[in-house]
């Protein structure tokens, strides 16, 4: 599992560039995972929402515009350069005022038990250094009949995976490392995807951690998923 300390600092490290690098090298796709995320929270219409692992803030502003106005959101992330860089988008671009951005750490939750409706969290999961604690620990703020929605990297289809990791490998890092001045960061980002487990066995750790009606879609050959279970 990751080392926390380790991760904070690499995020810490990319912060200022971090919406930069998604762009140019998911090709753009990053957009529509997240809108495929935020329609199906929207279809559940929460009243509360926590994104978890807010990052930069990008699923948190989606979620505002598309959810109603009355919609409570908390975008909480552990490590603060990141959620500056989301406070200084909500400063300078004046959308998703009603946010409300918080630093907490995914294992230890700072929020009552049974608080939010809907808990989403997009490229987290597998930073997390203990998984199935991260995943109690969502099922514990989510109020009865609350769904989880977990957008993350997942194993491509076999036919795709050579080509995939040739791409994660070999041509990612040296294209993140000029563009972000750290090389690193991101040859951790594909260790980090070929570690986390497929979409079979993901579906099991949340049915593990307690939800029910785990359902997974499987986006862009299998490249991510998108999970969801209820409490």
């Amino acid at each position: 599992m990751p080392d926390p300390v380790a991760v904070n600092s690499m995020f810490a490290r990319i912060a200022g560039r971090y919406d930069a690098a998604n762009l140019l090298l998911s090709g753009g796709v990053d957009r529509w995972w997240r809108r495929r995320l935020v329609g199906a929270v929207v279809a559940a219409r929460p009243a509360e929402v926590l994104d978890l692992a807010t990052g930069s803030g990008d699923v948190a502003f989606a979620l505002a515009r598309a959810l109603p106005p009355a919609t409570r959101i908390v975008g909480m992330d552990f490590c603060q350069p990141m959620l500056d860089q989301a406070i200084s988008k909500q400063t300078r671009n004046g959308h998703g005022a009603r946010i409300e951005f918080r630093q907490g750490d995914g294992l230890a939750l700072p929020c009552p038990a049974e608080t939010f409706d809907a808990v989403t969290i997009s490229f987290g999961l597998r930073n997390m250094a203990d998984r199935a604690r991260a995943l109690c620990e969502m099922r514990r703020v989510l109020r009865p009949g609350g769904r989880l929605y977990v957008l993350e990297f997942s194993q491509p289809t076999e036919w795709f995976r050579p080509l995939y990791y040739f791409y994660t490998k070999r041509l990612l890092p040296p294209i993140a490392g000029w563009l972000t001045g750290d090389k690193a960061a991101y040859a951790y980002l594909n260790a980090s995807i070929e570690a986390y487990p497929g979409h079979a066995a993901m579906s099991q750790e949340l049915r593990n951690a307690g939800f029910r009606d785990v359902s997974c879609a499987r986006l862009t050959l299998g490249i991510v998923a998108l999970h969801s279970g209820t409490r």
